[in-house]
């Protein structure tokens, strides 16, 4: 079932845990928290008392540790509201048997990997291999929660593409998929890596810049993007030119949560009009001068 030792993150556990874990192969680091969490199959948390079970509930990384990886809680005693809680919290299981600990590890392991597979194949749009709108809120939503404690700017962009029914239509169905494609494609191209693209629905993409050096970058890769779109793209061996439209929201300006923000640029990017012989907004175009944060140096 395991080809590889399972990797664990021991939270205030003592030295026997560690021990009996070990013996079954795996590989166990101990810390004061479980911020880190990502990086292990597994943590374990131990909370032997009722002032370290009180405390459990209140960790700040709990819950998303308990995102990142199966989170196991190894308590003394039986106590049912406390198991029901540490649930509810995104905790794997809860253990108080020392002797069933490597077996529900495993089980909860599995069911995290399970888990994860799922939730990849859920949030992933199957005709661009990009996420979709719901990973791109879930990202945006952990990361605005790092911004409220490190200050800085961040724009979500959602972009609105025109001309894949006129590709459907010269070449057939499959066309305006395989548009769509190369159309995420040279998106991507545009973006740095730690920018997030998503495909948002079957003619928008969202694009997040996580951190900017000022406002106004936003607008100036807005513009650098619909510049890349300026060039038709070839399928089936035929030019197939798209237009754009562009939608911004920026935080914490325009709105402190995921929803907001998404709602702001995709309200913004459809009452734009696409204009111009290459139907591009021309809001966008005119401020299409300058450097973006998003630029090879």
């Amino acid at each position: 079932m395991f080809h590889q030792a399972l990797s664990v993150l021991l939270v205030d556990a003592d030295p026997a845990v560690a021990s009996m874990l070990q013996a079954d192969g795996c590989v166990c680091t101990a810390a004061a928290d479980a911020g880190a969490a990502r990086e292990f199959d597994a943590v374990v948390i131990a909370a032997p008392t009722r002032a370290a079970q009180a405390a459990l509930r209140q960790r700040p990384e709990l819950a998303q540790a308990a995102f990142d990886s199966a989170v196991l809680a190894l308590v003394a005693g039986d106590d049912l509201a406390l198991e029901l809680e540490l649930l509810s919290l995104g905790v794997e299981a809860v253990v108080s048997d020392h002797t069933v600990l490597v077996r529900a590890l495993r089980h909860a392991v599995m069911r995290k990997r399970v888990e994860r597979s799922a939730r990849t194949a859920y949030s992933t749009d199957l005709a661009t291999g990009l996420p979709h709108q719901a990973q791109l809120l879930e990202h945006m939503t952990q990361l605005l929660a790092l911004r409220e404690r490190e200050p800085a700017p961040m724009v979500l962009l959602v972009l609105r593409i025109e001309g894949y029914a006129s590709a459907a239509a010269r070449l057939g169905g499959e066309a305006a998929n395989v548009l769509r494609r190369k159309v995420a494609v040279r998106l991507r191209a545009a973006l740095r890596a730690s920018d997030v693209v998503a495909a948002i629905g079957p003619d928008a993409f969202g694009i997040l810049l996580g951190r900017l050096e000022s406002r106004g970058d936003g607008e100036r890769v807005a513009a650098k993007l619909v510049q890349s779109l300026r060039q038709p793209l070839v399928v089936a061996g035929q030019p197939c030119a798209v237009a754009a439209t562009v939608g911004l929201a920026l935080y914490p300006d325009h709105g402190k949560d995921a929803r907001t923000l998404m709602q702001r640029a995709s309200a913004q990017a459809g009452s734009v009009a696409t204009v111009g012989g290459a139907g591009y907004a021309a809001s966008v175009e005119r401020g299409s001068g300058g450097t973006a944060a998003n630029d090879p140096e």
